[in-house]
C-alpha cells in the first residue's frame, strides 16, 4: 500500500471497514438482478422512471476503501447502485494500490493519470477522470468533495450529463493548507455552489450552510454506518501491548483539525492506568505528527499505531474502554458513527456534525466545548469514572445510530436524486433499458 496521500477533499474520517462480505461470481450477479427488479419496483413505487444509468464517480482516491471517509462512503454507495441495475464506474489513482482488474463488488473501477504532490495530485486526478469519463458518456458525473469541483464546468458545458457534487467537509477551512491553496479552495467552495445540477450534503449543518451561503437548496443524505464486526484477535496485544477494555481510542487522520495534541495535553492531565491508542497517521503532515509525539513526551500510557483498517481497525474498536472524537472541523465522520455502532462511550467536541449525531451531553455520548483543554478534561474524568454506566449509555446512543444512519437508505434517496436529474433516455437509452428488461 502506497503512503497515503490524503486529496484536499478527504474528510476522514479515519480508515473505516465494511461489515459487507466480498462476493464474485454467478452468484452475485443472481443477487444484483433480483436487487435490480427490486429497484425498479421500488423506484416505480415511488413514481421515478426507473432505468438502468452510466454514473461516473470522482474525487476518491480509489476502492477497495482501506483508508479515508470519502473513500468508504463511494464504495458503500456506488457497490449499492450497482446492484440495482446501475453500470457505476469509479475512477482511481495510481498511488492508492492494486486496482482490481475484474472491479470490485460489481463497480467497474478505472485507473487515470495524475501528478503524485500534494498540491496536484486531486486536481489532476479529477481533470484526467472527468476526461476518461466523457468519453463513456455518463448520465451521471458525481463528485466528491470541494476539490474536484474545480472541473464540473467541463461536463455541465460539454456534454448532456448531470452533474452531482457531494460536500463531504468545508476543505478550504483546513489547517494543513497555506494561503495560496486555501484560495484555490475558496475558488472551488464558489464553483461548489453554482455548478453542478444537484449538490449534496453529508450532514445537516453543511445543507445549512449552502442553502444561506448561496441561495439554493442542497440535498441532505447523511453517510450510513454497518453493523459492528467484533474481532477478537491478538493483534492489537502483540503489536501494541493493548489490552481488551485498557484503552481509549481517537481514529483519524493526524492533521491540524483532527486536533489529537489537545487530547494528548488533556489526557496527560489524568491519572488513569487506561491507555490512548491513537490510530492514523500524516496527511502530508509530518511536522505535526512529530509535535504530537513530542506532546506524548514519555507517558507510555500513549500508543502510536499508524493507519489500520480491516481486521485491525475492527479489534481496535472492539477493545476500546471508550471513543474520543476531539476533532475541530468535520463533514459527518464516519469514525464517530462506528464507535457509536460498536457500542463504546463517546467523547466529542460540540461542533455542529457531532451535536448532530450525539443530540445532547449524556452519559455514553460526552459534549465538551470546542478547543477547550479544561473542558475536554473534564468530560475524560467522567467518562473515566463511571464506565459502567456510560457503557449503558452507549447502548442506548448505538441503537439510536445504527437506525438513524442506513447505507441502503442513503443509496436509494441517491437513486432516487439520480433518476430524476438524468435526462429522458435517447436511442441508446431505450436499448440499455431494453437489453436490461431481457
Amino acid at each position: 500500500m502506497a503512503h497515503p496521500d490524503l486529496q484536499t477533499d478527504n474528510v476522514d474520517q479515519g480508515t473505516g471497514h465494511s461489515a459487507i462480505p466480498r462476493q464474485r461470481g454467478e452468484g452475485v450477479a443472481a443477487r444484483q438482478a433480483l436487487d435490480a427488479w427490486a429497484a425498479g419496483r421500488d423506484s416505480a413505487a415511488a413514481g421515478a422512471s426507473w432505468r438502468p444509468l452510466r454514473i461516473a464517480m470522482i474525487g476518491q482516491k480509489g476502492m477497495p476503501a482501506t483508508y479515508g471517509g470519502i473513500e468508504r462512503h463511494v464504495e458503500e454507495m456506488a457497490s449499492r447502485l450497482a446492484g440495482y441495475g446501475h453500470e457505476v464506474t469509479v475512477y482511481c489513482r495510481r498511488s492508492y494500490g492494486e486496482t482490481p482488474a475484474d472491479g470490485y463488488r460489481g463497480v467497474r473501477l478505472r485507473q487515470t493519470h495524475t501528478i503524485a504532490s500534494k498540491h496536484l495530485d486531486a486536481i489532476v486526478h479529477a481533470a484526467t477522470s472527468t476526461m476518461a469519463a466523457m468519453t463513456a458518456r455518463p448520465d451521471i458525473v458525481h463528485y466528491h468533495g470541494l476539490g474536484p469541483a474545480l472541473v464540473a464546468p467541463l461536463p455541465r458545458a460539454l456534454s448532456r450529463a448531470r452533474v452531482v457534487l457531494t460536500v463531504h467537509g468545508l476543505d478550504n477551512q483546513r489547517g494543513k493548507w497555506g494561503l495560496a491553496a486555501r484560495a484555490v479552495l475558496g475558488s472551488a467552495h464558489w464553483f461548489s455552489g453554482y455548478v453542478p445540477h444537484q449538490r449534496v450534503a453529508v450532514s445537516q449543518g453543511l445543507a445549512a450552510h449552502y442553502s444561506t451561503r448561496f441561495g439554493s437548496p442542497t440535498t441532505y443524505i447523511p453517510n450510513g454506518v454497518n453493523p459492528a464486526r467484533t474481532a477478537r484477535t491478538r493483534q492489537i496485544q502483540d503489536r501494541f501491548g493493548l489490552t481488551p477494555g485498557g484503552y481509549l481510542l481517537l481514529v483519524g487522520r493526524l492533521v491540524p483539525e483532527k486536533a489529537a495534541d489537545l487530547l494528548i495535553r488533556a489526557f496527560r492531565r489524568t491519572e488513569t492506568p487506561m491507555r490512548l491508542a491513537i490510530v492514523g497517521g500524516s496527511s502530508f503532515t509530518d511536522d505535526f505528527v512529530d509535535r504530537l509525539r513530542r506532546e506524548a513526551g514519555a507517558d507510555d500510557r500513549i500508543v502510536f499505531t499508524g493507519f489500520a483498517y480491516g481486521d485491525l481497525l475492527a479489534e481496535l474498536y472492539s477493545g476500546a474502554a471508550g471513543f474520543v472524537q476531539p476533532s475541530r472541523l468535520e463533514g459527518l465522520p464516519l469514525t464517530l458513527l462506528e464507535a457509536a455502532a460498536y457500542g463504546l462511550p463517546i467523547v466529542a467536541s460540540d461542533i455542529a456534525p457531532h451535536v448532530e449525531v450525539l443530540s445532547a451531553d449524556a452519559a455514553g455520548g460526552r459534549l465538551f466545548r470546542d478547543g477547550d483543554e479544561d473542558d475536554l478534561f473534564r468530560a475524560l474524568t467522567s467518562l473515566l469514572a463511571d464506565l459502567p454506566g456510560e457503557r449503558a449509555g452507549a447502548v442506548a446512543l448505538g441503537e439510536r445510530v445504527t437506525g438513524r444512519y442506513s447505507w441502503d437508505t442513503a443509496a436509494r434517496e441517491l437513486e432516487q436524486l439520480y433518476l430524476r436529474l438524468a435526462p429522458e433516455p435517447g436511442r441508446r437509452g431505450r436499448a440499455r433499458r431494453a437489453a436490461a428488461a431481457d
